[in-house]
């Protein structure tokens, strides 16, 4: 039985283990993958104490530090939690199976996919799906961008700067709700080109993307584009289908938190981007994760009789556990 178990690793969830850990609680911290969205970042300006600093480096510094605290680390999956009144049950997909006291919920947002042939294979290798990450790596080169909208539109603007060509592809006769003289703006660099009524059903290469296959949607016929990078601007999505029923969710099928990051459950918390705070910012991710934690920790200190805290100022001496396996264990 864990004191709180964690699920997610990106800012939010690293956040509430080094909290959860500093507290004194029997911490366990289940995530798919490590960094969550903010390893996509090539630059971050504004994270107090880094005048600038990539994504990947910063996660890499949680990661260091949380590690100091001998963490217990686990990639995995949940798909299913329970509560028998008493305790929290979490279920991976892999079968196995956890109890704890609490739950913090930082599963943090997804990029939406095509869900073509292709897709998956290729991501990291000319699949993208932030374009002001990747943009710069395909200068000179030939892209193709899906998504409609202003998310298509600042991603065909980003890459007008700097590739040879692009193709901006979208399912209806128009790219969606904005403005004639932006739209205009963005044709007079000329190395865009619409493709109307069209959909990317596949995507082929061999070690990397080198074309993909689109399909008129009016006429039915199929072709073949050479390009180096598919970049997928469709906006992102909550992931919470699991979670339906055991907390309260709003419209976007983000978890609805108050000031303390408690959700509708009690002894259930959440943090970062799942949550239908408005402003999605590492800074605040970081700080929800705290407030998570902290809340945590109350919560459980009612269940076994001690004092609750407002802040941690303490300080912790630092026992880092080195375990087989790396950071994340094998449990």
């Amino acid at each position: 039985m864990y004191d709180v178990l964690i699920i997610g690793a990106g800012i939010a969830g690293l956040s509430a283990a080094l909290y959860s850990a500093r507290l004194g609680l029997k911490t366990l911290l289940i995530s798919r993958d490590l960094g969550g969205q903010a390893i996509l970042a090539p630059e971050i300006q504004n994270y107090p104490g880094f005048s600038s600093i990539s994504g990947m480096e910063l996660i890499r510094k949680i990661e260091e530090q949380v590690r100091n605290y001998g963490i217990s680390m686990l990639f995995d999956e949940v798909n299913e939690v329970k509560s028998d009144g008493r305790a929290f049950l979490v279920k991976t997909v892999t079968g196995k199976e956890y109890k704890s006291l609490a739950l913090i919920l930082a599963i943090g947002k997804a990029p939406r996919e095509l869900k073509v042939p292709g897709e998956s294979k290729f991501k990291g290798r000319g699949v993208s799906y932030c374009t002001i990450c990747d943009a710069p790596l395909f200068k000179g080169k030939k892209v193709a961008l899906v998504g409609i909208g202003e998310a298509g539109l600042h991603g065909a603007l980003t890459l007008s700067e700097v590739v040879k060509e692009c193709y901006w592809i979208f399912p209806g006769s128009t790219p969606g709700a904005i403005s004639k003289e932006r739209l205009n703006y963005l044709l007079s660099k000329g190395n865009v080109k619409l493709m109307p009524n069209s959909k990317v059903i596949e995507i082929k290469g061999d070690i990397k993307v080198k074309s993909i296959v689109i399909k008129d949607l009016k006429t039915g016929e199929v072709k073949e584009l050479n390009v180096d990078g598919v970049f997928i601007e469709m906006g992102y999505e909550v992931k919470t289908e699991f979670l339906k029923g055991f907390i309260k969710l709003n419209e976007k099928g983000e978890i609805i938190v108050d000031k303390l990051c408690k959700t509708s459950r009690e002894g259930v918390f959440a943090a970062g981007d799942v949550t239908d705070i408005p402003y999605k910012q590492a800074i605040i991710s970081a700080a929800q994760g705290a407030i998570a934690a902290l809340s945590a920790y109350n919560y459980i200190a009612k269940i076994k009789g001690l004092s609750t805290i407002t802040s941690d100022w303490r300080h912790v001496p630092i026992e880092r556990k080195e375990e087989e396996g790396g950071f994340f264990l094998k449990l």
